[in-house]
């Protein structure tokens, strides 16, 4: 028995001196990536930050809102203890201790479980959506509640609009079902109310789950990205497994719908879509488009808010052919359900192709989605050759313009615009980049001789980004061509990021603690040749062609804490004098708008839209939701019809390219949808009346 005693004691104390030693190592871990984040930022940022009480107060501020984005678990005695710490975080950040950190872990976690309890029991119990109620959707526009009575008050208005969108959902399912078969059961308002309120249950239960799965080290990620945030929003810290899920979103290759997403703060969000993908074929996904739920076809949707980049990627990826049905948050805030059916990426469609548009004058229109180049040196395609190909069997088939569509274009390689805008100008600067010290490096093309030197326009759009804000600002100072926009400005993405990988600084006595993981940082910014930055401001159009997200604020701009505009010495360059003038343009094509049923169609739909972003009060009486929900379904449906509209623009296949269309029947069904899509195109359509004006 006496033996069994010791036994059971020397078993004990070695649990101990284990854990002890654990959580010793995961101290000394965590001091090592502070250490090493910190000395990053500060040794290779472009504008590094000094960390003091001015940096404490941001980092509160950015921290808290990541916390608890939607305000639906502090309250705000939880704030003002959190803000006690206010002027000490920096002293926690430099010396590597994590005083604040455990406090808001030891709270979240403690609200975090008393809010599920609030959903269980407030959805246990009918709502009466015969009430006279709102709620606010709008996080930004709350205060966090002053005591957990007022907390619950505001998940019960939350939970029953979550169920009353399912019912207004289920009731549009009836009605097409209605419209099928006579022999359809259609269920009342109750039953579809005990019903919607089963499947919310359910989906906040998945959805407390994943928020149970946590861990300290994904909170870590949040904390050390919230001092990242100040620096500027490109600047992050990348755990080792949450490295690995950004590579998977650059790279392009989610498999079945070729959209580029990336997590951030519980929310997922599209950051490009693939050239030649299914999505990018489907046409209504959109960078900037928040994901709120995925679904096989017809079953039932999941909520895939706070889940994990990957694990969101394990449920939008399938089998080419069947249908994956994304539910999006567009920036107006509308919410759209969106069906892709899954497919392979069609190489060819994200390679430059050009035809002609064929009415008062033959324009030479080339598509380029984005610049492509093959960075590991295996002799593949490059944008700048292929647009040089294309803008040459257009000048042989004797084309009076060309206009060269960026739209959507995220950017790319950076060589390739200096060679692509050398191919419209004689040689000169291209582009400035900055680094932190040292003068700025000017990239020339030095090739004297010019493709094309006839009337050029360039299209934008607010997703134009970074070397297509390049391209388009040189050919801008330049006189070279018109730029015209159906945004107020581009992205507005003018810095260069690197990644240092932590491990690297490890001395050979800490290599236990790999893999730390890797830091994102901006390290250079763009400048025009006229001086100023593409930074925030990007490329501000000659002609703006409204689309309907045209009044909504876009962009670099949006973010928190972007880096700021400056501007450098202009580099020495010669402007080209233009046959044109910008503002006679400009003038004729707002004439030309005012006139046009189309674009007054687009106008309304902006104003609407812009209501829509900025209305965020939603009646919880089903009455007045439905009847909403209606009317934003009529006006949606105007769209659709407008979007079914041809032009009488009249396409035509480059000579050399009609000859390989016709030998291939995959190719010529895919033109075929390509030349539909130019039909339907009103600012193309606009962008022709406007180079109708230029002389050659």
């Amino acid at each position: 028995m006496i033996k069994n005693k010791k036994l059971l004691l020397s078993l004990s104390l070695i649990a101990l001196v284990l854990v002890s030693y654990t959580y010793i190592f995961q101290n000394e871990k965590e001091e090592a990536i502070d250490q090493f984040v910190m000395q990053s930022l500060s040794t290779s940022h472009y504008a590094p930050k000094v960390i003091d009480d001015a940096f404490s107060e941001k980092f509160l501020k950015v921290y808290i809102q990541r916390l608890d984005f939607n305000k639906k678990f502090l309250i705000q005695s939880d704030v003002d203890e959190l803000k006690k710490y206010e002027h000490a975080i920096d002293e926690d950040i430099n010396s590597g201790h994590f005083v604040f950190f455990n406090k808001s872990m030891d709270i979240i976690k403690i609200r975090v479980d008393e809010s599920q309890n609030y959903c269980q029991e407030i959805l246990e119990v009918p709502f009466d959506f015969n009430a006279e109620e709102s709620v606010e959707l709008d996080s930004d526009k709350l205060n966090f509640t002053k005591d957990k009575d007022e907390l619950k008050e505001e998940w019960r208005k939350y939970l029953k609009y979550q169920t009353l969108s399912r019912i207004s959902e289920m009731m549009d399912s009836q009605e097409k079902a209605k419209e099928k078969s006579d022999t359809v059961k259609i269920k009342s308002r109750g039953e579809l109310e005990i019903a919607a309120r089963k499947k919310i249950l359910k989906s906040n239960n998945d959805w407390f789950k994943r928020l149970k799965k946590l861990d300290r080290n994904d909170r870590l990620t949040t904390y050390f990205n919230s001092i990242t945030a100040i620096f500027d929003p490109h600047t992050e810290f990348f755990p080792p497994k949450e490295k690995a899920n950004f590579d998977i979103g650059m790279s392009g290759q989610l498999e079945g719908i070729g959209a580029q997403l990336q997590e951030k703060d519980g929310i997922i969000k599209v950051t490009n879509i693939v050239p030649g993908s299914a999505s990018y074929r489907e046409g209504q996904l959109k960078a900037g488009d928040v994901l709120i739920k995925v679904a096989q076809g017809e079953a039932e949707p999941v909520d895939i808010t706070d889940m994990r980049l990957d694990d969101a990627v394990q449920l939008i990826r399938g089998k080419k052919g069947t249908e994956v049905r994304l539910t999006v948050k567009k920036p107006d805030n509308s919410v759209l359900v969106i069906p892709i059916i899954r497919d392979i990426v069609v190489i060819e469609e994200t390679y430059a192709q050009s035809v002609i548009l064929k009415g008062k004058k033959n324009i030479g229109y080339i598509k380029l989605p984005s610049f492509y180049a093959d960075f590991n040196g295996k002799n593949g395609r490059s944008c700048s050759i292929d647009v040089k190909k294309e803008l040459e069997k257009l000048k042989n088939e004797k084309i009076d313009g060309i206009i060269l569509d960026l739209r959507y274009n995220g950017g790319g390689s950076l060589s390739d615009v200096v060679t692509m805008a050398g191919l419209f100008i004689k040689s000169g600067p291209i582009v400035q980049v900055k680094s932190r010290f040292g003068l700025p490096h000017i990239m020339e093309d030095t090739d004297p001789s010019i493709t094309y030197d006839g009337p050029l326009t360039i299209m934008v759009n607010s997703n134009s980004a970074s070397a297509s804000e390049i391209l388009a600002a040189a050919i801008q100072d330049y006189k070279r061509g018109i730029i015209i926009g159906t945004s107020p400005s581009t992205f507005g993405k003018g810095t260069v990021q690197r990644f240092f990988n932590l491990d690297e600084q490890l001395t050979a006595q800490e290599d236990s603690f790999k893999p730390l993981g890797q830091v994102k940082i901006t390290t250079q910014k763009f400048y025009r040749i006229n001086g100023g930055a593409t930074q925030l401001k990007g490329v501000i159009p000659d002609i703006v062609l409204p689309d309907p997200y045209y009044l909504l604020d876009q962009g670099e701009k949006e973010q928190d804490y972007p880096m700021k505009w400056d501007e450098i010495p202009p580099a020495i360059y010669e402007k080209l004098e233009p046959l044109y003038s910008i503002s006679k343009l400009k003038s004729n094509s707002e004439s030309r708008l005012r006139k046009n049923t189309g674009f007054k169609i687009l106008e309304n739909a902006a104003l609407r839209f812009k209501k829509q972003k900025d209305s965020t009060l939603v009646s919880l009486n089903i009455d007045k939701y439905i009847l909403e929900q209606k009317r934003n379904k009529a006006e949606s449906q105007k769209m659709e019809e407008f979007d079914k509209g041809v032009s009488d623009i009249e396409i035509i296949s480059l000579k050399r390219d009609a000859i390989t269309i016709a030998l291939d029947t995959s190719k010529a069904s895919k033109t075929k949808e390509w030349h539909k899509s130019i039909k339907k195109d009103i600012y193309l359509n606009e962008t022709i009346a406007i180079m109708n004006e230029l002389k050659k």
